[in-house]
């Protein structure tokens, strides 16, 4: 009984005068996988990511926080200051705490400036702990 291919089955494989050979690298590489919706990935770990809301202190906490700053700037002394910053790709944000001494205010843009070059907006700010060599 004789195949259809008898006759070449033993023969050499072909070897093209014109073209290398391709590594095996590379001819793995055709095989490997592709991103085909490339930035989905990035897509689903950003809608993963957690923000918090902003808390909106009532008036009488607020009031309690203007006292405790206005303390602050004319003693001086130093603080843990807990403030949130807005996320810049998704709604809402965290909440940061920062220790440090103030070194003034900027009432053109509102903000509290501290020692180490920090500048925070006083709307943000939700809670300030002044350290004992504050109080």
């Amino acid at each position: 009984m004789t195949g259809a291919y008898d006759d070449i089955i033993d023969l050499p494989h072909h070897e093209s005068k014109i073209h290398p050979r391709m590594p095996r690298i590379e001819r793995a590489a055709q095989f490997s996988p592709f991103a085909a919706l490339s930035g989905y990935e990035d897509a689903i770990r950003e809608t993963e990511r957690k923000t918090e809301e902003r808390r909106h202190l009532d008036d009488e906490a607020l009031t309690e926080l203007d006292r405790i700053l206005h303390h602050l700037l004319a003693k001086g002394g130093s603080a843990e200051i807990t403030y949130f910053v807005a996320d810049s790709r998704k709604k809402g944000g965290r909440y940061t705490t920062v220790s440090g001494k103030a070194a003034g205010l900027r009432m053109a843009t509102g903000e509290l400036l501290l020692d180490s070059g920090t500048a925070i907006t006083i709307k943000d700010i939700i809670d300030i702990r002044l350290n004992e060599d504050s109080e």
